[in-house]
């Protein structure tokens, strides 16, 4: 999964995309590095970032969505308000990544179960200014299984179908460096929730901590591309259903090599819930597989 953020804020390359050519040139290249979904997203969700106004954020993504699925690219919506993701899916989405899992607008089942699409549920315990306040757990990894495993529950609960489900255990949301990292080390933990997942370092401040200069600096974001290839590797070979990166060529080329190995290549994206086993290949189409 590419990211492509149409942002003035988003912490590592916000402004860069806000023209719609400008966006549109860079989805279509993201495509052709390798992205098999490009993440469009009109609202920054990095730590203490302010809300946009809905009318704003649908502005910013649906003309981009629009050309972007005429050009051929499998497009997800990167948002957690229910209008926007109906506007999203209406100019031609075929995914929603949905960082409050729902939380944020109870609108947003009833939106994914009627469009029959899959829906990214990532871990969330609330909005951007205020999840540094949010970072407190007993066990970070039993916590976040048992909330996602909530999260799916209620989607469940209000009709959407398993095999529509993709979850997303929220690196950087309301987490410590310390807890991003025990969620990568027992990443299984969350794949046996049984369900497809998606994984996003990409770029994330705990990689530039970790790259810090002698003097403390932290790594800028654009010389975080190597990390994010590393820990998307990681992921896969735990089990990760996808990665969601800036730096898609290079995180192609890791996976290669990482396939050459004899791993088994994901030429595919299949399996979705718990003894149920769907076809959510994003090249298949809006809804995948089975509606």
């Amino acid at each position: 999964m590419g990211v492509l953020n149409v942002t003035p804020d988003s912490f590592s390359d916000g402004g860069l995309y806000s023209d719609l050519d400008a966006a549109v040139a860079h989805g279509v290249r993201l495509r052709a590095e390798g992205a098999r979904l490009v993440d469009v997203g009109g609202e920054s969700t990095r730590p203490g970032a302010d809300r946009v106004a809905a009318a704003v954020e649908t502005a910013r993504v649906v003309p981009v969505i629009r050309e972007l699925a005429a050009a051929g690219v499998t497009v997800s919506i990167d948002t957690s308000r229910a209008s926007v993701a109906e506007a999203a899916l209406a100019a031609g989405a075929a995914v929603v990544n949905d960082v409050s899992g729902g939380l944020a607008d109870p609108d947003m089942a009833r939106v994914v179960r009627d469009a029959g699409c899959p829906w990214v549920l990532m871990h969330w315990r609330g909005h951007s200014r205020d999840m540094r306040d949010l970072a407190t757990y007993t066990d970070v990894v039993a916590d976040v299984r048992t909330e996602l495993g909530r999260r799916v529950d209620a989607a469940l609960a209000a009709g959407v179908a398993a095999n529509r489900i993709i979850v997303d255990p929220g690196l950087g949301f309301a987490k410590t460096a310390a807890h991003n990292w025990e969620l990568s080390a027992r990443l299984p933990e969350l794949v046996d929730l049984g369900f497809p997942l998606l994984f996003g370092a990409s770029r994330k401040s705990y990689l530039g901590q970790l790259l810090a200069s002698p003097d403390g600096t932290p790594r800028p974001t654009t010389g975080r591309a190597v990390a994010t290839a590393a820990t998307s590797v990681l992921a896969v070979a735990a089990g990760a259903w996808g990665v969601r990166v800036h730096d898609v060529r290079g995180t192609v080329d890791a996976l290669a090599v990482w396939a050459a190995t004899g791993r088994p290549r994901l030429a595919r994206v299949t399996a979705a819930g718990p003894g149920r086993h769907a076809d959510l290949d994003p090249a298949a189409g809006r809804a995948g597989g089975t509606r």
